[in-house]
């Protein structure tokens, strides 16, 4: 018994190192704390969020977009233009 609880353990460490390591459990969802531009290289317009003008910061703003629209499909947010809209972007 202890030998078949044993080898069901090794195995399914054996898995979750296989998954971590060639990224399959890794997530598509932006982060807010590090929300860079080149985290989503190639995005184009996707909507905007929250009110006009847009008085957050980018975090704030990237906040809005991710419980708004969700992540995916928002890669990236940022407060932008003179009259300040939050405008949240998708991978192209």
């Amino acid at each position: 018994m202890a030998k078949n609880i044993n080898s069901v353990s090794f195995t399914v460490l054996l898995l979750v190192l296989v998954m971590a390591s060639t990224g399959i459990i890794k997530s598509e969802a932006i982060d807010c704390v590090n929300n860079s531009a080149d985290l989503c290289p190639s995005r184009v317009f996707y909507q905007e969020c929250g009110a006009v003008p847009f008085t957050g910061t980018d975090a704030d703003c990237c906040n809005c977009c991710k419980t708004t629209y969700g992540s995916p499909p928002v890669c990236w947010a940022v407060v932008e233009g003179t009259d300040q809209h939050c405008h949240c972007y998708k991978k192209a």
